[in-house]
């Protein structure tokens, strides 16, 4: 598999190597989707970004939340059949005004607030996010679907944020995806060997 490769953020060097987690890198490429290596730097910068952001999307999650996954099934309609509740509704307008859509947008936007409580503590962010990973093999939801969600997550706080919305916050937001991914990536393919052992 290789390995997510974090640099900066919370993680700071520990002594003698970059090494840490069964072999990933705190500087140097992550893979991102099956085998691309590209940088995270999840900086003390990004970290703030983020974090201020978060603040002012939070009176609107759970409208961020239905936004991310009516604009998931729409540009990416395939997504639907990983999630059983929604696999058989076409209509977008019935979607949008599902309780069980507008439940599972807040399961994710807690998520992603989980996330920015714990973006300064490693260690206890990590955790959250390769546990993550671990039930997405349970619920039969591959990897390949991840960036999806970050994607739109970012679509749907762009409008949000209006004024507050600038490169940096996109940078900051696309920084953390990566990372998020990475790590569910790495948590959902641990819980498959552990289940073929």
């Amino acid at each position: 598999m290789g390995g997510c490769a974090l640099s900066g953020g919370a993680r700071q060097p520990e002594e003698g190597g970059a090494q840490r987690d069964g072999g990933a890198q705190r500087d140097g490429g992550a893979e991102q989707g099956w085998g691309e290596q590209v940088l995270v730097d999840l900086n003390e910068a990004r970290r703030q970004v983020i974090k201020e952001s978060w603040r002012a999307l939070q009176e609107d999650v759970t409208k961020v939340g239905v936004i991310l996954f009516v604009k998931l099934f729409e540009t990416h309609p395939e997504c639907r059949d990983v999630f059983l509740e929604f696999r058989d509704e076409e209509d977008l307008e019935k979607l949008k005004a599902s309780r069980e859509l507008r439940a599972h947008g807040l399961r994710i936007m807690s998520f992603v607030e989980k996330v920015v409580a714990r973006i300064d503590h490693a260690e206890r962010m990590d955790r959250l996010i390769l546990d993550l990973g671990r039930k997405h093999f349970r619920y039969h939801a591959p990897p390949k679907y991840y960036a999806f969600m970050g994607a739109e997550f970012i679509r749907a706080i762009q409008p949000m944020l209006k004024g507050g919305w600038s490169p940096e916050v996109e940078d900051a937001w696309q920084t953390l995806f990566q990372y998020i991914f990475c790590l569910m990536k790495r948590g959902f393919l641990e819980e498959e060997r552990n289940q073929r052992s």
